[in-house]
């Protein structure tokens, strides 16, 4: 019996890079993710740079998804441990559903690469208004990671035994 090849189905994704520093400029993470969506045939819903703040973080993901064609949103930056670092916090309060596997798994990668540095990473994800949200670590090399390892495969409806992307349809059931 041979498997029915499925076709490809581009998302919409938004990219925020958290940072006090950071300038369209020189955002290679923020860059680093846009090429690697649009080289996987994804189409970038909107860009923008935030300053490391919990009220701003939040407010321009909670713009985001109460759009119908923002269907991913990922960020960069803010996921660390020091005093500047609130994206986790910013982004939790709007989670219906976390997806706790998307950080142990990054996690568990990135120990291949990094060691134990990673225990420093509070990368997470999960579920909000029906848009998937991402939140990783603001360097290139983990959002290289991330990408690479992680959402391109989740985020490919052609992937199996199972994708995000297939149950995007069912994340507003029972609301």
């Amino acid at each position: 019996m041979t498997a029915i090849q499925r076709e490809f189905i581009p998302v919409n994704i938004a990219v925020l890079t958290v940072s006090d520093s950071r300038t369209e400029a020189d955002d290679k993470s923020g860059k680093l993710l846009v090429s690697r969506l649009n080289d996987a045939g994804h189409q970038l819903f909107e860009k923008t740079i935030v300053k490391d703040d919990i009220f701003a973080v939040r407010a321009v993901i909670s713009n985001w998804i109460a759009e119908p064609d923002a269907q991913v949103v990922i960020t960069t930056g803010g996921t660390g441990v020091t005093g500047f670092d609130g994206t986790p916090e910013a982004v939790r309060p709007l989670l219906e559903k976390t997806l706790d596997g998307f950080g142990e798994v990054f996690r568990m990668i990135s120990y291949e690469e990094i060691g134990t540095s990673t225990l420093q990473s509070r990368a997470i994800a999960g579920v909000a208004n029906g848009t998937y949200v991402f939140c990783l670590p603001g360097s290139s090399g983990a959002c290289a990671t991330a990408w690479d390892k992680l959402l391109v495969h989740q985020l490919d409806y052609r992937t199996r035994p199972c994708n995000l992307v297939e149950l995007m349809p069912r994340l507003l059931e029972h609301r």
